[in-house]
């Protein structure tokens, strides 16, 4: 008797958080019989994605090294484009898989339409409605979602933004976030966060690495935080620092040399959960700690003027409070100085899933193949 071929799948990551939100994808395809799931790494985040590669024991089979150091937008696209194209080529798959609102994303989805071969989108929806903020990702999931088969929505609200923009009913899915399959399984474990966190003080968290704050608006954000650090001498402030020069330089300028901020290397991601579990408060311009915290019980000041993400806004978990000094600082005042106002924030409410998103996603994908 014949043996079925199995369905080829490939699935893509370019960067940190991407491969958080694929892994638990490819580890459920792995386990099924009918698919022989392919992973390929663009390596758009070189470091930051080997490090959740290494967490979740998945093996790119196929390694693009895209990135180069000060990378423009345009040199960036073309190099994935060609070299994502060729690996198309090289592997004929039935289908490929790719997650969220990078470069690497929006490039997958073009090459395979280009080619013809069927896309799935893994979160899929997200909009703000301004091409421009956040910049480049709003465009790049629109053209992701504009040209995707399988759309795997992580909330009603997002189905919903794509039937507005005339997908098809029967194409989405709404799944809930892949993020907080591998969230819940990474926090299972009571990581140590890799950082000397003093257990008497409150533990501030800030994540801030967004292209749109360069500048002026991160040179505010910094200030923000050293006022709070001067201000509440019960206070310890985390800044797992992103390794972009524009980054980097300012932050060490700006917050370094004070006692009670600790600026280190990006944390991998297990110690970055254990940081989050550890905080009393988290300022970020991160969309993934946007679902991620308030999982964990932890509140969010967004220091973004928009968000993709306004489900937990809804919750009222998460607060949007942008680049402006003034703004920064009161809403984590209030927070440090009024228990009430933080146990509101603090409830652990996710509007983004049970943790089963996976096996969802992989289960629309095998009624549609096997």
């Amino acid at each position: 008797m014949a043996t079925a071929k199995r369905v080829k799948l490939l699935s893509i990551a370019g960067t940190r958080p991407e491969a958080i939100k694929m892994a638990p994808v490819i580890q459920a395809l792995h386990g099924e019989p009918w698919a022989d799931c392919r992973v390929l790494a663009t390596a758009q985040h070189r470091q930051m994605l080997d490090q959740v590669l290494r967490l979740f024991d998945i093996a790119a089979d196929i390694d693009l090294d895209i990135m180069r150091p000060n990378q423009a937008l345009n040199a960036l696209t073309a190099r994935l484009l060609l070299d994502l194209d060729a690996a198309l080529e090289a592997e004929a798959p039935d289908a490929v898989l790719a997650q969220g609102d990078t470069t690497t994303v929006m490039t997958a989805a073009l090459a395979c339409f280009y080619r013809r071969i069927p896309f799935g989108h893994v979160e899929a929806g997200l909009r703000t409605g301004d091409l421009r903020n956040p910049f480049p990702e709003e465009m790049n999931r629109v053209i992701a979602g504009r040209l995707a088969r399988w759309h795997f929505a992580p909330t009603e609200r997002a189905r919903a933004n794509l039937r507005r923009e005339g997908c098809e009913a029967s194409h989405i899915w709404v799944t809930g976030n892949t993020v907080i399959d591998a969230l819940l399984r990474v926090a299972a474990t009571h990581p140590d966060p890799g950082a000397p966190i003093d257990p008497s003080r409150r533990l501030i968290l800030v994540t801030a690495h967004r292209r749109e704050n360069f500048g002026a608006p991160f040179e505010t954000i910094c200030r923000a935080i050293r006022h709070l650090a001067d201000t509440y001498v019960d206070v310890q402030v985390l800044y797992p620092v992103h390794p972009n020069p524009n980054v980097r330089e300012m932050a060490h300028a700006l917050l370094g040399g004070h006692e009670r901020i600790i600026l280190r290397e990006p944390l991998d991601y297990a110690a970055f959960v254990g940081a989050m579990q550890r905080a009393y408060l988290i300022l970020s311009d991160s969309g993934g700690v946007q679902e991620e915290a308030p999982a964990l019980g932890k509140p969010v000041l967004v220091l973004r003027q928009e968000t993709e993400r306004p489900e937990a806004v809804a919750a009222g978990v998460v607060e949007l409070v942008g680049t402006n000094f003034d703004a920064i600082v009161g809403a984590a005042r209030r927070l440090l100085d009024d228990p009430v106002a933080y146990r509101a924030m603090a409830k652990g409410a996710s509007p983004y899933g049970d943790g089963q998103a996976a096996g969802r996603i992989v289960g629309v994908l095998r009624e549609h193949f096997a």
